[in-house]
This record gives structure tokens, sequence and C-alpha cells, in this order.
């Protein structure tokens, strides 16, 4: 049955304008608008892990002469709540937001302007070591998270802008 309604289920896809946002592969459009985005240096420990994913999933070239450039700017905060009556805090939440620009290197004007964000929750237990490697763990997870975020707003952004077949 499965096998009879794949054809017409891919007619019907295709008749509604749904294109794959990754078509022709690496050496497609919107691959190669994202290898020419070079990513600015992010402050902090958590900006290192964000530009390092970021710069892994983008295919970053290093050619001489990059098309854009990312910048992102980061808030990483921790907040406690769960407070026990002795006042301690049992549990903790780590949010992660990035505010990002890509710029148009000819012309230097701001040709996207987004936000991507998560968070996370940690545990605080006894062992100050246990909650302190939680919370790096998190920050890892949450710098995944976020530069997924941006890249997939990023190809979006080279697909609408890609000249036309």
């Amino acid at each position: 049955m499965m096998r009879r309604l794949a054809p017409l289920l891919v007619l019907t896809l295709a008749a509604c304008g749904l294109h794959p946002l990754y078509g022709g592969g690496g050496s497609g459009t919107v691959a190669g608008t994202l290898r020419s985005v070079q990513v600015a240096p992010i402050e902090g420990q958590v900006g290192w892990l964000v530009r390092n994913k970021l710069v892994d999933r983008l295919g970053e070239s290093g050619a001489a002469s990059p098309r854009f450039r990312l910048d992102v700017r980061l808030d990483d905060n921790i907040t406690g709540f769960g407070i026990r009556g002795d006042r301690a805090v049992t549990r903790e939440r780590r949010t992660l937001r990035a505010r990002y620009q890509l710029v148009d290197l000819a012309s230097g004007s701001v040709v996207l302007d987004a936000t991507a964000g998560s968070d996370a929750g940690i545990d605080v237990v006894s062992s100050e070591y246990a909650t302190v490697a939680a919370e790096q763990t998190a920050a890892e997870r949450l710098a995944e998270v976020v530069a997924d975020q941006i890249v997939g707003r990023l190809g979006v952004y080279a697909a609408r802008t890609a000249p036309a077949r």
C-alpha cells in the first residue's frame, strides 16, 4: 500500500513548492553560501564552544575572501531555584541566548539579524565537582543547540536569497 502511495506523495509535495534546503549537496548553492561565512571570535568559554560548533557546521573554507561575516553576542546565565528550607539551591537553569548578525562584507550591511537560544536544567548535588561538571556539560549541549539553530536560519536565508534557477 505504501509503495503505491509514495509516488503520489512525492508529486503532492512537488506541487506545493517544497524543495530540499540542501539540494545539490556539498556543491549546492546553500552549502556554497554557508562555506563563505567567516565566524568572528566570540567572547568567553561558551563563546569559544559556540564558535567551534559554528565553524564545524558551516564548513568554513578559510578562503582568503569570505562573502559574509557572522557576528555573535552571547548571554549565558545560570539561575538557581528549587530552594530548600535551609536556603540551599537544589536546581539551576542554564540559559544561553545568542544575538547574531550576518554581515555582507562587500557592502558592510547587515543582511540578517536574529536570535537563537535554549536552556537546560541542572541538579545541584552535594558534590561541588559534580555540579560544576553538570554546568559544563549543559554549556556544551547548549552550544550545540544554539549553533544548530543559527546554521539552520543561515541556510534558510541562503536558500531564499539564492539566484533563481
